[in-house]
């Protein structure tokens, strides 16, 4: 294959592709030409430690899910028109994963796809329309999907949210309504869903489904509080609706004590549906709706018939067991727990040190540090989020921000990411934050508005180093575009456009 030089390759991006579609980093993009386990390197040799990559589950080109692929590609790929073992050997090993209600399968390509097939399942059995959806969530990007993402919707102005669509708040206990210090938060989080279910039934309209991902991710790195799903699928159900857990983003044991992020909630909590994308194919484009046999047969008495040309194919199921198989062999269920706990730890250490840091929050390799301009009223500190961002890029490290602020270090990276990992980043981003609030100092000093207090001691003369980081800081917080999500680029600005990850 032909090998450009990064700008051709650029230019040629520039050429052929549709300018919506962004890159990382956009004025010093990085490219990837190949990558192993946990790393990825550039055109030059630069190896890079990746924090944010969920879709390469066991690891970047793993030799097992490779050699799956190849020895059944040479032998056949079609579709499951026909019969083929592959097919139902995968869907056999998926569902006992799963609660044993969560018995039948759709095989699809993506997770969007998976997720637009879930509201056509919840449709027809309900024989309902409307949706309610979680503030910030972000489900797909076919238009059944931007419908009911707010974290999309929204940036269409008023026109973006339709008639069916109803927004209930995050469960966030950090950030939202009902916060740490409240005696039950999932039970009143729940009673928010329950009034907008009895709103929506007194201006005649009838709920088909509640979506949450099992644990927000474009929505700030948030965890439920266990119990309530229960009580949000009690009074779904109660409307004629179901309940969809979307785990396309922290399934496949990413939680590390579960193999998926709905069974946080306990064992007396079953979804109707389960969506499923991202980790499941390791990088390869598959994907799964799991629902019940009644669902199922709801969904074939429309007279319909559902066929998907690529879905279930049996190079992606074969792809499919060698993931559980890797996953399983390598204990990385076992592997996310304890560098998970190890990871979470050392970033609370970062918590008692940096005033920076507001929050840390996560299960498993699926963790958020929620950074603060001021720890009591919690003030999201966007502009210095990104800066550590691009920061740690300059050190070859791959970490991204994200939240309705962009101020949310997330942290979901490949499973086999180690302990030393964790530890390489973790002193990063120490160093940084010492940084920063040593920056701050200097502002404060000079008369410039700021929250964060430390009582770090700061040399009397700032150097060029920190004067640095107050002009880009600056900048940052001078930018037009502070509700956007993306990578800080090369001059420290913020691009104005969501780059989900």
């Amino acid at each position: 294959m032909e090998m450009y030089s990064k700008a051709e390759t650029l230019e040629l991006r520039r050429r052929h592709i549709g300018p919506s579609c962004k890159v990382f980093f956009s004025k010093d993009p990085i490219k990837i030409v190949h990558a192993h386990g946990q790393y990825m390197f550039d055109e030059n040799g630069e190896k890079y430690l990746d924090c944010i990559n969920n879709v390469a589950h066991v690891g970047h080109s793993h030799p097992d899910v490779v050699k799956a692929a190849v020895k059944q590609m040479e032998l056949l790929n079609t579709n499951s028109r026909f019969l083929h073992d592959n097919l139902v050997q995968y869907a056999k090993h998926l569902t006992a994963t799963l609660p044993e209600q969560l018995s039948v399968c759709y095989f699809v390509n993506s997770g969007s796809e998976a997720n637009d097939l879930a509201l056509r399942l919840a449709r027809q059995y309900s024989g309902h329309q409307d949706v309610i959806t979680l503030d910030h969530a972000y489900h797909g990007h076919v238009s059944s999907l931007i419908d009911i993402s707010p974290y999309k919707f929204n940036q269409l102005g008023k026109e973006g949210k339709k008639e069916f669509v109803h927004v209930a708040p995050s469960p966030d206990t950090y950030r939202g309504k009902y916060r740490e210090d409240h005696l039950d938060p999932a039970s009143a989080y729940a009673d928010d869903v329950k009034k907008i279910i009895e709103e929506a039934q007194r201006k005649g309209r009838k709920i088909a489904a509640f979506i949450a991902e099992s644990m927000q991710s474009c929505g700030g790195q948030v965890i439920p509080p266990a119990g309530y799903f229960q009580k949000v699928a009690e009074s779904v159900h109660n409307a004629g609706g179901v309940f969809i857990a979307d785990e396309v983003q922290v399934g496949f044991g990413r939680v590390g004590k579960h193999f998926w992020g709905f069974q946080l909630q306990g064992e007396d909590f079953v979804p109707d549906i389960v969506t499923m994308g991202k980790p499941i194919g390791n990088g390869h484009p598959m994907s799964c709706v799991v629902t019940t046999r009644e669902i199922a047969e709801a969904f074939g008495a429309s007279g319909l018939e559902y066929f998907n040309t690529f879905g279930g194919n049996p190079v992606s199921c074969a792809i499919g067991l060698a993931v559980l198989d890797v996953i399983e062999k390598e204990d990385l269920q076992g592997n996310a727990t304890r560098v998970g706990n190890y990871l979470t730890g050392l970033l609370k250490e970062q918590k008692e040190k940096h005033p920076l840091v507001g929050d840390v929050r996560g299960v498993g390799l699926f963790i958020g540090v929620d950074l603060v301009k001021d720890r009591q009223k919690r003030a999201p500190a966007t502009a210095e989020a990104q800066h550590i961002i691009y920061k740690l890029k300059e050190q070859r490290i791959l970490l991204s921000a994200d939240g309705p602020y962009r101020n949310i270090l997330k942290f979901k990276p490949p499973m086999c990411f180690t302990m030393e990992d964790a530890k390489f980043v973790v002193d990063k981003i120490d160093e940084l934050l010492t940084d920063l609030e040593e920056a701050t100092i200097i502002r404060t000093r000079n008369g410039l508005s700021t929250s964060v207090q430390t009582k770090r001691k700061m040399p009397t003369n700032g150097s060029s180093r920190l004067e640095c980081i107050n002009e880009s800081i600056g900048h940052i917080n001078g930018s037009a575009c502070s509700q956007e999500n993306g990578f800080c680029a090369e001059n420290h600005t913020v691009p104005c456009k969501r780059i989900r990850t």
